[in-house]
């Protein structure tokens, strides 16, 4: 990789907002500082958009509304399609920018391209299936016609920590419906969303469908969002603390909500589990995206006589991991996402050493530029630990033990987060009852990663509402209407 290569990269970004077709600067002509978390150098400076500017987006969108339902599901259907087409022939740069931005891996940013993209495949195709009913009423007095509408204007607010898939699974669903859509990706990683945005553009998304609001001030940007009566939807990506907050604040339009929220999730491997398969799926399930995903593997809750074996293998693993910037060959952890995120979480690490658990390796923060912490394994997590309460949000290993089977599903439930869980065992009907016993939206039994367009993505208790890809997530961007007409 060169740095000319990601000079030129980051120079055809562009450094203004995307509202009503138009790339703008900010009012007043403020800027933001876009950061390389393994350097901490900035990479580029954009636009900070005010409040003006998001009234601006709001009436972008509204204008286009109409227009948009309007265009026929299939146009609709084409233009994602082309989107995806373009994206996937520019996977190299976007994958680059997203490492560039964020931290992660190439190889992992390629993942999130390929992944991201589905979501543009996936809604093309749903585009044309938005189907309702007809038929007689019970008395037979009459003829009920059920049909879909979209919601109208939205509202999406997306995380830094996967740019682009976060971006895809609102924008497509949102698109397909007959929704327009003002995004506001986060400030920390907000230029593969303008480089997606100008892919839509260049897709033949019509002016005022998607309008890009970048800012470091969400809360001025977002109240006169909220405040129009014409925003129909929120959808929301990120903590739960925020979502709430924002949930508080949607309730006054009585708007549509989709959130993805915090999560907590529990690893559980039972004393049959197959070892090499449980270590395969943990390595995966704990350190992609460097631990800074809500579907990680937050609890490693490992049956007392495997526990040790179990620690061993995760260590040696870990330990042959190749920490540095994401552009370099042979990295498979990458930086944090900023300074706070490395003081959070030795802070969970230095917590749970002082109550008594075992540090394998790592456990520290690594010192030089950039804002890297060293892959960790911990075991003997004792009860009150906070790492069994909060989101790591980075590549620590925490293993706690259990010896009967409702110890492990107490211990998995005891969190008010419920996005997804892990189990391996080699026991069907042990597998069964976890499905049914595990207090989350979704799981991944004997398997470590679950997430794909094709399945509905959500959670449970304060992990949100609604769900995301599958036939679930177009009907988040729906209205149903009923219609009785008198029988023939």
């Amino acid at each position: 990789m060169t740095d000319s290569r990601e000079a030129a990269l980051l120079a055809s970004v562009p450094d203004t907002l995307y509202l009503a077709g138009e790339w703008v600067a900010a009012t007043g002509g403020g800027t933001l500082d876009v950061h390389d978390p393994a350097t901490g150098k900035v990479i580029r400076t954009i636009a900070d958009a005010t409040a003006e500017d998001a009234q601006k987006a709001m009436d972008a969108a509204a204008d286009a509304q109409a227009s948009w339902a309007a265009t026929p599901p299939r146009e609709r259907g084409n233009i994602l399609r082309r989107a995806f087409d373009l994206l996937m022939e520019r996977a190299d740069d976007f994958a680059l920018l997203m490492t560039l931005e964020m931290g992660k891996p190439l190889a992992e940013s390629m993942g999130e391209v390929k992944y991201g993209g589905e979501f543009l495949r996936w809604f093309s195709e749903e585009a044309v299936r938005i189907q309702g009913r007809y038929g007689s009423n019970p008395e037979g007095t009459g003829t009920m016609i059920v049909t879909q509408r979209p919601v109208g204007p939205c509202y999406l607010i997306t995380p830094w920590n996967f740019p682009l898939a976060m971006a895809t699974r609102k924008i497509a669903p949102a698109l397909a419906a007959g929704c327009t859509v003002v995004i506001k990706p986060a400030a920390l990683t907000p230029l593969t969303t303008l480089a997606f945005a100008k892919l839509l553009e260049e897709a033949g998304v019509p002016a005022g469908v998607v309008n890009v609001l970048t800012t470091s001030s969400s809360s001025a940007v977002s109240k006169p969002i909220f405040a129009d009566s014409r925003l129909r939807k929120l959808s929301f990506t990120g903590s739960t603390p925020v979502g709430v907050a924002l949930l508080k604040q949607a309730a006054d339009g009585v708007l549509r909500t989709s959130m993805e929220l915090g999560g907590n999730a529990p690893f559980i491997v039972f004393d049959d589990a197959d070892l090499d398969k449980a270590v395969d799926g943990a390595m995966i399930a704990k350190f992609r995206n460097i631990g800074q995903a809500c579907t990680a593997g937050n609890r490693f809750i490992v049956h007392e006589s495997v526990v040790d074996e179990f620690a061993k293998r995760v260590t040696e693993r870990v330990e042959a991991f190749r920490v540095g910037r994401g552009t370099e060959d042979g990295v498979t952890i990458g930086p944090l996402i900023d300074s706070d995120a490395v003081a959070k979480v030795a802070a969970l690490v230095d917590d749970a050493v002082t109550r008594g658990a075992t540090v394998h390796t790592g456990g520290a923060a690594i010192d030089g530029e950039g804002h890297f912490f060293a892959p960790t394994v911990i075991s003997g997590v004792k009860a009150g630990s906070d790492i069994l309460t909060e989101e790591i949000f980075g590549p620590v290993l925490s293993i706690s033990t259990f010896s009967e089977e409702a110890d492990a599903v107490r211990m998995a439930n005891a969190t008010e987060y419920g996005l997804i869980g892990y189990v391996y065992t080699r026991d069907l009907a042990r597998g069964q009852r976890m499905i049914e016993a595990i207090d989350t939206g979704m799981m991944g039994l004997n398997v470590g990663v679950a997430s794909n367009a094709a399945a509905p993505f959500g959670g449970v208790k304060q992990s949100g509402l609604g769900r995301e890809g599958s036939v679930e997530g177009i009907h988040e961007y729906l209205s149903t209407k009923y219609t009785l007409t008198p029988a023939p």
